[in-house]
């Protein structure tokens, strides 16, 4: 195996991971240190002046599961695609929630998830090699 091609797949599997990590471990202690609920009254019901109570609701049991979820996924590298598109909408709902309350407002919930995340989305799959889907669907090489 030549040495670019193993660096593009370290890099790949090292983006991956960090990126599954962080949604994991958020996603963890959303639902299972405080509570979807408590998420849901201290960091969504606030909101209830510009949107209404259901999609508050939603929004936040579908970030908090999102993120628990869709972080082991990228870990395991199973569904990948499917769980990068998921964790895309969350950072898009965060990010349209934190600007509706405060236009100008702390990147560090959006950002560093988005630079990890996006470059999963646009290079090419077949870099990132160490994955669940491969084993399990006979992916090509």
């Amino acid at each position: 195996m030549d040495q670019n091609y193993l660096n593009k797949t370290i890099g790949m599997l090292t983006i991956r991971l960090l990126l599954g990590f962080i949604f994991l471990m958020q996603g963890w202690g959303k639902v299972f240190s405080w509570g979807v609920d408590n998420i849901y009254n201290n960091g969504f019901k606030p909101y209830a002046e510009y949107l209404p109570e259901f999609m508050l609701k939603v929004a936040a049991y579908y970030t908090s599961y999102t993120e628990l979820i869709g972080g082991a996924l990228l870990i395991l590298g199973l569904f990948r695609n499917y769980a990068l598109y998921a964790l895309a909408l969350v950072l898009v709902v965060v990010t349209f929630g934190h600007g509706l309350s405060e236009p100008i407002w702390d990147l560090q919930h959006v950002m560093y998830r988005a630079i990890l995340l996006i470059p999963l989305l646009l290079l090419p799959v077949e870099w990132d090699k160490w994955k669940l889907d491969t084993l399990i669907f006979k992916e090509k090489e």
